[in-house]
């Protein structure tokens, strides 16, 4: 099977984040993975390597668009309340992904490392579904196999419609705020939540044997210093390689001392600076 399979979309409403130079410097280094940016940001100038596609779109015609292939009446009133429609980015956006095998979603607080080193052909043919966490499905990145059930998938919640049409943030591409239960491995019949969220359908499809699902720890978050990226590669402490940097922590109080561009071949990471 080809290496160049996999498209991953990422949606951000607003002026993009400091980050963004840091995140699409990383994806330079994946050439066998594809990446659909949609923004309504075209005043950031942008470095955009080759496997790199940006789409302008405002909320208005993204609302306009979900209509359409949801068949339902949505209204998304701020780009965070895009994270609980990316589990159907797959229907949203089907245009772009028809020649993929392989579809995903992310966000933009992310350094890749070597994606393929941890994401291989072989854990991509045995699975339905790739997370890159062992406990919950991840919202900042996320693979599935390129069906029309998958492409679908989110049917399968009981409450789907509720979340599309509604302005509440419900954590849907997650686990409705119940990550420390999963985290703790509490048996999904035992766990409260306010709605059925893409985690309580895969931890039930996958119970019923009607989906194979992959799930291992092959990230860091929070703020743990002594990272560094060079040539592609992510390494925590010089000894663990890794394959990506999630930054919600570290972009709260963080900031980079250097230019992103596409020279750059080295940085590290502290609790608080990129340098």
């Amino acid at each position: 099977m080809s290496k160049t399979n996999i498209i991953l979309i990422i949606c951000y409403i607003g002026k993009l984040p400091w980050y963004v130079h840091h995140f699409l410097h990383s994806c330079s280094y994946n050439p066998t993975v594809n990446f659909l940016l949609v923004t309504d940001d075209r005043i950031t100038k942008l470095e955009v390597p080759q496997n790199v596609k940006v789409v302008y779109q405002n909320l208005l015609e993204i609302n306009e668009l979900a209509s359409k292939k949801l068949n339902l009446p949505i209204s998304i009133q701020s780009g965070y309340k895009l994270c609980d429609f990316k589990p159907a980015y797959g229907k949203i956006f089907e245009d772009y992904v028809v020649n993929y095998n392989y579809w995903g979603y992310g966000d933009l607080d992310v350094i890749f490392g070597d994606i393929r080193a941890f994401i291989t052909n072989q854990i991509l043919q045995q699975h339905d579904i790739i997370s890159v966490r062992h406990d919950f499905l991840t919202g900042y990145f996320q693979l599935f196999k390129n069906t029309t059930f998958s492409r679908s998938l989110y049917e399968e919640s009981c409450d789907y419609k509720k979340v599309f049409t509604s302005n509440k943030h419900f954590c849907f591409d997650e686990t409705n705020f119940t990550h420390k239960e999963f985290t703790e491995g509490m048996p999904i019949t035992l766990i409260k939540s306010e709605i059925d969220s893409m985690m309580h359908v895969v931890k039930r499809l996958e119970n019923e044997g009607r989906i194979n699902a992959y799930f291992d720890f092959h990230v860091i978050e929070g703020v743990p210093g002594k990272l560094k990226w060079q040539d592609g590669k992510l390494y925590y402490r010089n000894r663990y390689e890794i394959m990506l940097y999630h930054l919600i922590m570290f972009k709260l109080k963080g900031k980079t001392k250097i230019k992103i561009n596409n020279c750059t071949q080295k940085f590290r990471i502290s609790s608080n600076t990129i340098y």
